[in-house]
């Protein structure tokens, strides 16, 4: 189980992004134009990404994304390719956007290997005890609708892309996660649980009872 004061240390994060996410409303007829001719390439204008190496957008916190697109500003999370996509935005216009593409309807993916579902579903709800890894459905919730602002849902996501988001807590190479919440997590995790747990969110449901 994660520790009462980390779950407190991140709660006291996520209302600093909530502070900063207040304000005035955010231009979503700018969003729009931004996300059609800048966003489209990679994560089509409505955020449903046609390719697994950029991640839907649709649907997500905007919390969420509003954090992600300044860390990449910031450079606490390293991404040539989304530093320069960020690099002209203002903190309105990220607000803007994260908010475009949160309202918009995910198209989901689905599980595709039968075989590791019930590893997978294992991990999912109830972690590895013995390894120290907790319940994913802890932070991201049971059908993967995750919360604001720090935890996103992950439902019906890419199967890959969840799979090297994993892989790059677990090398370091990505470090945008508060407290090192998902490095300690991920690095106790084999190829092939990061894998099956991945296919496992793929398939999940934020709308599931």
């Amino acid at each position: 189980m994660i520790k009462r004061s980390l779950l407190l240390s991140l709660l006291f994060a996520a209302g600093g992004v909530y502070a900063q996410h207040d304000g005035a409303a955010p231009d979503l007829a700018k969003a729009k134009q931004t996300a059609e001719t800048i966003c489209a390439g990679c994560h089509m204008a409505d955020g449903n990404s046609m390719l697994a190496t950029n991640p839907k957008l649709a649907g997500q916190h905007s919390t969420y994304l509003y954090k992600q697109l300044g860390d990449f500003k910031s450079g606490n999370r390293m991404s040539p390719i989304m530093g320069a996509m960020v690099a002209s935005l203002d903190d309105n216009d990220m607000k803007a956007l994260a908010a475009h593409f949160s309202s918009q309807t995910l198209k989901p993916e689905s599980a595709r290997n039968t075989d590791t579902l019930a590893a997978g579903q294992k991990l999912w709800r109830a972690g590895n005890q013995e390894k120290g890894i907790p319940a994913c459905a802890a932070c991201h919730g049971p059908a993967g609708a995750g919360l604001p602002a720090q935890y996103p849902a992950l439902a019906g996501q890419f199967a890959e892309y969840i799979e090297t988001q994993l892989k790059a807590f677990r090398s370091g190479d990505r470090a945008n996660d508060p407290s090192r919440m998902m490095r300690d997590i991920a690095i106790k995790m084999t190829d092939g649980e990061i894998q099956a747990v991945a296919d496992y969110a793929a398939g999940l449901r934020s709308n599931a009872k």
